[in-house]
């Protein structure tokens, strides 16, 4: 039989085959030699093995059988394994180089053969050329059929990966909440890359400060698994319940992560190079590392290659950056509302003319803090000022300013101005503050604006005088149940200027009553203000035991969830001073009038069961009557009031331990304090009065001035005077 250059192939062939294993160890020496990237990642090196002998043994097939190149059949997994080499982050140019590699080195091996099947120099060449033929012809559409795969297969994962990380910048990072957003990033990993996931981050950022404590202290933030898997299954981390405090030993891997920044593979048993069903990723935001993520798969899931490290750091990098500003976010919202809560009263001061029982609300949103406020003041007489403001904007400047403004209202109440007057003063101080931020190059806007209602209730005339600023209408619930809200004139917002104000005097029966708020309370955005106004009524005619109580029930009914904007609660059941409490004489403008005053006023006191002040009552009377009828002008008017809770009858029963004394007269001239010399004849009797009593004062009428002054058990001693005694 004549020998072909076919069958001289297919001979050589043949022989090669029975020697396969030889010819797969030498090409995966020369490989590993010439492209080692392809044995970097031990997954990697076993599909190019595999790969490597399958595709061997159908050239060898192929030859031996006089196969034309194009009508070898490549191995039934080629093109599943260029798409796991595509997946595995092999570059095209390093799969190309390894087929040709390949095929230098069995060509070589099959040309080495034929010489010891013929010494016909002919028929050797023509088999060369025809094995050189058929071997670039196969390596070539193999190539190409793999390059065509693996491309398609990248440009999958790219879309894939864009169209995650997209999904995850959209997913991640929904709110401020820091155990949200790392949540929502467990989540997603579970949903998409990983079995299990969990998030830790350093307790020291989540309280701002610096994490100077080695090893650093985490705590275990967010956690997620899938059904059937426990989320530390797994390496590296022990388990760690939800918000528990732990630490990395020094030179573990998380540890290293952390101290880094740079990520890591684990493989199941926890090494670095056996296998890759572990990520941990570092969480860093503006240069600093927050904290670490850990994702895991399972055994029988295909294990992390190096796109799924990089795609997993491009999720963690966008969570680390919404973790960092919600970080940012609740530490100034926790100083905006550490300062509001500072300047808010933290209890309401003891007075006798209303319970009251107030709240205060944040807003829920990303505005943060704002600058609504609330305040209890005791005024002269048993009265009491009930105010409620709101500081356009939000946050700590805000918050400033609502502190500066309540600050401004305090001293303005502490020198008796009628609710009218006491806005037009506040509204200068608005004015001037415009002007300090409007000069100041780190202030953001020029303006400042509020907006504020000013009450003043008496208990004794059951009358309570209101103006407002701009504010929305107070709502009073009278003992008989109906319910009305109180038509006040609207008054400017504060920081116009020039406008007046306007007070309207309201008489509220005992047991009315008035709640005074701010609009974040009736305002929301499923509903218009009329429908919170019914609503907030409602609320208030609803039976309950206290009014704290009350207070519970209006904002569960108007607020089931955290408002919109921040919220100030002001609710004042009235009382009143019956006829009991209050004693009052006309008196005339008669030197001789000051003792029977002294006498009535000792009678008063001890129908009350005060024995204990008369002397000092009497005492303090004479020099308000005295300077009332010598520097004052009639009609002049002594009233007593007991502030404190009817006493029952009989001596000795429990009593009140304070008792008001006020004179009115008509002139405005008020009378001051003053320093008298040794050889003065007065100027000492404001100053007995003064080391007599609790508190006294002067507050403008009408017309005329009213001098007060507060007596209690505390004053009843005689004061030491000095050299006073002498004179």
């Amino acid at each position: 039989m004549d020998v072909t250059a076919d069958s001289l192939v297919a001979r050589a062939a043949r022989e090669l085959s029975a020697d396969a294993d030889e010819l797969v160890a030498d090409v995966e020496r020369g490989l590993r030699r010439e492209v080692p990237e392809l044995w970097a990642d031990p997954e990697i090196a076993r599909v190019t093995t595999r790969n490597i002998a399958e595709h061997i043994a159908a050239a060898l097939a192929g030859l031996e059988h006089g196969v034309e190149a194009d009508r070898i059949p490549p191995p039934a997994a080629d093109l599943d394994r260029a798409r796991r080499l595509a997946r595995g982050g092999v570059s095209v140019t390093a799969v190309l180089r390894a087929h040709r590699l390949a095929q230098a080195i069995a060509l070589d091996r099959v040309l080495a053969a034929l010489p010891r099947l013929t010494g016909d120099p002919e028929l050797i060449s023509a088999a060369a050329r025809r094995l050189t033929e058929v071997t670039t012809g196969y390596v070539d559409r193999s190539s190409e059929r793999g390059v065509v795969a693996y491309q398609e297969e990248r440009d999958r994962r790219l879309r894939w990966r864009l169209c995650l990380v997209n999904d995850a910048g959209m997913r991640i990072g929904t709110t401020l909440d820091i155990a949200r957003t790392t949540q929502e990033l467990a989540d997603f990993a579970t949903e998409h890359f990983a079995d299990r996931a969990c998030v830790d981050l350093l307790d020291a950022l989540l309280h701002g400060h610096d994490p100077a404590r080695r090893p650093p202290v985490l705590r275990r933030i967010a956690q997620r698994a899938k059904k059937g898997a426990h989320p530390d299954d797994g390496p590296p981390c022990p388990a760690v319940a939800p918000q528990q405090l732990h630490t990395y030993p020094d030179g573990s891997t998380p540890a290293r992560v952390l101290a880094t920044g740079q990520p890591a593979r684990l493989s199941a048993d926890g090494s670095p190079q056996a296998g890759h069903s572990t990520l941990l990723v570092p969480l860093r935001a503006r240069g600093a590392t927050l904290g670490v993520a850990r994702f895991s798969r399972d055994g029988g899931a295909e294990p992390y290659d190096d796109e799924d490290l990089l795609l997993a750091q491009e999720i963690a990098a966008r969570a680390a950056v919404a973790v960092d500003n919600a970080c940012r976010y609740t530490h100034a919202r926790a100083t905006a509302l550490g300062l509001q809560r500072s300047l808010l009263p933290a209890h309401t001061p003891a007075q006798s003319a209303v319970d009251v029982a107030y709240r205060y609300l944040p807003a829920g949103d990303r505005l943060g803090v704002g600058g609504d406020w609330y305040d209890v003041i005791p005024l002269s007489g048993a009265r009491v000022a009930l105010v409620v403001g709101d500081v356009v904007g939000h946050g700590v400047r805000a918050a400033a300013t609502m502190g500066r403004l309540r600050t401004a209202v305090r001293t303005l109440a502490d020198i008796d101005l009628p609710p009218d007057e006491l806005l037009t003063h506040l509204d200068d101080v608005v004015l001037r503050l415009s002007a300090e931020a409007a000069t100041d190059p780190d202030e953001d806007a020029a303006e400042i604006g509020a907006t504020c209602l000013y009450a003043v209730y008496d208990p004794v005339s059951c009358c309570c005088t209101l103006a407002r600023a701009g504010h929305v209408l107070p709502t009073v619930v009278t003992p008989d149940g109906v319910h009305r809200t109180l038509d006040l004139p609207a008054g400017p917002p504060l920081g116009l200027g020039g406008l007046p104000f306007e007070a309207v005097d309201v008489h509220l029966p005992e047991g009315s009553l008035l709640a005074l708020y701010t609009d974040g309370l009736i305002e929301a955005r499923d509903h218009d203000v009329e429908a919170g106004l019914t609503r907030l009524r409602q609320a208030l005619t609803r039976p309950a035991r206290t009014l704290d109580a009350v207070c519970d029930t209006v904002l569960d009914t108007l607020l089931p969830e955290r408002p919109a904007d921040d919220v100030a609660l002001l609710l004042a059941r009235t009382r009143a001073l019956g006829d009991r409490r209050v004693a009052g004489w006309d008196l005339a403008a008669d030197p001789a009038e000051v003792s029977r005053v002294r006498a009535r006023v000792a009678a008063q006191l001890r129908r009350w069961g005060m024995e204990d002040l008369e002397f000092t009552a009497e005492l303090v009377v004479s020099e308000l009557v005295t300077n009332a009828i010598r520097y004052g002008r009639p009609p002049i008017h002594l009233r007593l009031v007991l502030p404190d809770p009817e006493p029952p009858d009989g001596p000795g029963a429990d009593h009140g331990r304070s008792v008001l004394c006020e004179v009115r007269d008509a002139s405005s001239t008020a009378p001051h304090q003053r320093r008298a010399r040794s050889d003065d004849e007065g100027g000492r009797g404001l100053h007995l009065v003064a080391q007599l009593a609790e508190r006294w004062g002067t507050r403008q009428t009408r017309v005329g001035k009213t001098v007060w002054a507060e007596l209690s058990d505390t004053a009843g001693a005689f004061p030491d005077f000095g050299g006073l005694s002498a004179v």
